[in-house]
């Protein structure tokens, strides 16, 4: 392993506008069931334990079909670019 040098990550930017709608759906299925959305969220994204996100409308499957890097990878983007 080369200490010296900056390792690259790069992620699949076609992925980028399935991941917003994914999200968007999930905080408004946690939001409908009067939940804290962004705290589900986190403890998902930190735990990996998919019972933080409800299965209302598909919401737990849905989250699923995405990586926890990819979510945290789209958080950041958007984040910054606000």
């Amino acid at each position: 392993m080369d200490l010296d040098n900056t390792m690259f990550f790069k992620a699949d930017n076609g992925k980028k506008t399935e991941i917003q709608e994914i999200l968007s759906t999930v905080y408004l299925a946690l939001a409908e069931k009067g939940y804290d959305p962004i705290n589900q969220i986190v403890g998902y994204i930190l735990s990996g334990d998919p019972a933080y996100i409800t299965s209302h409308n598909n919401a737990r499957a849905l989250i699923r079909k995405v990586e926890r890097d990819e979510l945290v990878e789209e958080l950041v983007r958007t984040y910054l670019k606000k």
